[in-house]
């Protein structure tokens, strides 16, 4: 990777402020078709959760044809039309809360460009510091990348899935995804509008967000090493995957805590992803 013209753009800042609210994590939840979380005051909700704060509250007019926000403010104004959350690195301090008052401080760390098969691509990394009551309680690195939008759908070739101690089949349907954009006030329209994702960028269906691949990898570990507390989570996303396909998710145990997959019914991996349990 080279340098970048937007290396003006590293080191800016901007802070945010919010509650963790009871209704969004029950609407999550709800839609993860989890009983167990009541909503109460101080109770403990998975840390990627939060994601269902600090949302991009841009008014109408400001949003741009792919649903996104408008380019420029904070994020670089580049060009490329095609705009993806390639992946995060997460590690976790204290648990997250139902009422707690959470700030996140975010820094531009790097923006850098390569050629890739479809074009120029320009990789954003923004490093993200959450304290919960004036306590650090996540710190995460995110990677967003902006790309050409291809004349036709060409997908990377597939990384297949290795061996894996457990598999579970996943139902994607266009409301679990309808429900997720609503929840992240996420109006990318390749998540819920068909014409839109296959005839303006070139999908062959609705494409599953990579956040919600993720949330699902971290619920899926939960459940399979049921009292351990996590101490770190990274994913990156391999290859799309759509409301069409027969996904799963995977998982192999390791030295430190589980391997992650979700995969396509031909084995493909979507997003792999890698959870480190913190000492017992």
């Amino acid at each position: 990777m080279g340098d970048s013209p937007w290396q003006n753009w590293v080191g800016r800042e901007d802070t945010s402020e919010d509650i963790i609210q009871a209704v969004p994590a029950k609407a999550l939840a709800a839609t993860l078709n989890r009983t167990d979380l009541q909503g109460s005051p101080g109770e403990a909700i998975p840390p990627l959760w939060i994601w269902l704060s600090f949302l991009p509250l841009v008014p109408m007019a400001q949003i741009g044809p792919d649903g996104h926000p408008q380019r420029g403010g904070f994020l670089p104004p580049i060009s490329e039309p095609r705009r993806m959350w390639a992946g995060s690195r997460c590690r976790f301090h204290v648990p997250l809360r139902i009422g707690s008052h959470v700030s996140r401080r975010s820094v531009i760390q790097s923006v850098t460009e390569k050629t890739g098969k479809t074009g120029r691509m320009v990789f954003v990394t923004v490093g993200h510091s959450i304290k919960a009551d004036g306590v650090l309680a996540i710190e995460e690195t995110q990677d967003i990348v902006y790309m050409p939008i291809p004349e036709k759908f060409s997908p990377p070739a597939p990384v297949m899935l290795p061996a894996c101690d457990w598999r579970e089949p996943l139902t994607i349907d266009p409301v679990l995804l309808f429900r997720f954009s609503a929840l992240t006030f996420n109006g990318h329209r390749i998540h819920y509008d068909r014409p839109y994702a296959v005839d303006a960028e070139k999908y062959p269906g609705l494409v599953v967000h990579g956040p919600l691949q993720a949330i699902l990898l971290f619920e899926a570990a939960l459940r399979h090493a049921p009292g351990r507390a996590p101490l770190s989570f990274q994913f990156r996303g391999l290859r799309p995957l759509f409301d069409f396909d027969d996904v799963s998710v995977n998982g192999r145990a390791t030295d430190r805590g589980l391997d992650l997959f979700t995969a396509n019914g031909d084995g493909a991996i979507g997003m792999q992803a890698s959870l480190e349990w913190a000492p017992v």
